[in-house]
């Protein structure tokens, strides 16, 4: 039996093997490589991204949703919901292997809400 996701710890383990698998995907893995130029980094803002919605603490500095609408243009609009589905499954693949529980539910049902509302609200930011 698995346990749920306690601690910081556990957040930035989920984090690490999920853009472990995000950055070989060949579907997806070219928008996050060629973007982000410092790992090691990022996963640090990622875990604290998360370890911000799973325990309600206020270590997060940024705003995804400017991020990702850069990241649109950047690669001239081409990002569709396939590849946020692509995403999501990954995510949700990743935490079932490593965690089950209340808030390893908790961490699917946010990242399936946000990568709805991220994806709309790039598409409709694109100004067709």
């Amino acid at each position: 039996m698995k346990e749920d996701i306690q601690n910081r710890g556990d957040v930035f383990a989920l984090v690490s093997a999920f853009y472990t698998k995000v950055r070989a995907n060949k579907e997806i893995g070219a928008f996050f490589n060629e973007t982000i130029h410092d790992w090691p980094e990022h996963l640090e803002k990622l875990t604290d991204f998360w370890e911000s919605n799973l325990f309600m603490v206020s270590k997060f500095k940024g705003n995804p949703m400017r991020a990702h609408k850069m990241v649109d243009r950047t690669f001239d609009h081409t990002i569709e919901q396939k590849h946020f589905g692509e995403w999501l499954n990954m995510w949700y693949q990743t935490i079932d292997e490593m965690f089950e529980g209340e808030r390893a539910n908790i961490a699917k049902n946010r990242a399936r809400n946000m990568a709805h509302n991220i994806f709309m609200n790039m598409y409709m930011s694109r100004g067709r």
